[in-house]
């Protein structure tokens, strides 16, 4: 119950920091954004050591530095961005819960009665809560399924390799993984530099999305470390569920009928993977 609680945390928490990093990334170039919200990440979780602990073995470093790598805020903007977006978000938000279920059952872990069948429902509440309006209705481009793909599985390692980190490591991986993230971000802006447009990030949106995320990090890697990375993952993966609930109370935007249906199978999926 406890890893399932603060797997549904980590899900909000993520849903939130892809909302406020979506609205940044609205008014700069994505590097920008992410420019400010790994730092104001990496501040969160250098605040975090004192109070949760910190061991850097020569394990909690290798998986850290690995997640850092995978992590792909600018590679899911990007995705969305090439559009169209009703289409790639599930492929996304699937790949992105599947590949860590699947290293979950290879690793060993196992399912009652009630999780064979609340895994699958989750599963497809992702799908349907990030699907828009009229998924299906335009076909993507190869280059856009490509990059959809290499979001989800880049997402999924990240989770993966948080989970593999010693449990007694404390927020080390966490620390390392964001190092590594900001300074693959600061020589991907460096390189890019002419290319990023005059305009200014939107500082307190990307900080916020930052932080947020950060709590997300620190949210799943305890729940992980309390629970089966199998059920773990696919809760965490509801986060677009987050997402949705929010761009309908801030920007009025419409929740459609298969976005509806998919929050009220996620409601269903929760209620039967806490029974197990």
């Amino acid at each position: 119950m406890i890893a399932l609680l603060l797997a549904l945390g980590s899900s909000l928490a993520y849903g939130c920091a892809d909302f406020l990093g979506g609205l940044g990334a609205r008014k700069a170039h994505v590097l920008r954004t992410v420019l400010v919200a790994a730092p104001a990440s990496l501040a969160v979780e250098l605040l975090l050591w004192p109070v949760l602990g910190a061991s850097f073995s020569t394990a909690a470093l290798g998986w850290g530095a690995a997640s850092g790598v995978a992590a792909a805020f600018a590679l899911l903007y990007r995705t969305l961005a090439i559009g169209p977006m009703n289409v790639l978000s599930p492929v996304t938000a699937l790949v992105s819960a599947a590949l860590p279920v699947a290293v979950g059952l290879l690793q060993g872990e196992h399912l009652t009665t009630l999780g064979l069948i609340g895994l699958p429902l989750a599963l497809l509440a992702v799908v349907l809560v990030s699907a828009g309006h009229g998924v299906g209705s335009a076909r993507p481009s190869r280059t856009a399924l490509l990059l959809a793909f290499g979001a989800g599985a880049a997402i999924a390692l990240q989770l993966v390799f948080l989970h593999q980190a010693p449990s007694g490591s404390g927020v080390a991986p966490l620390i390392v993984g964001r190092a590594v993230s900001s300074a693959v971000t600061l020589a991907a802006a460096g390189l890019l530099r002419r290319r990023l447009g005059p305009e200014r990030p939107a500082y307190a949106l990307s900080a916020a999305a930052g932080v947020l995320d950060s709590l997300a990090n620190l949210l799943f890697l305890l729940a992980a470390r309390s629970g089966d990375l199998t059920v773990v993952a696919v809760i965490t993966a509801l986060y677009p569920a987050g997402t949705v609930l929010l761009a309908r109370g801030v920007l009025a935007e419409r929740i459609h009928r298969g976005q509806l249906v998919g929050l009220g199978t996620a409601a269903v999926a929760v209620s039967l993977l806490t029974l197990t």
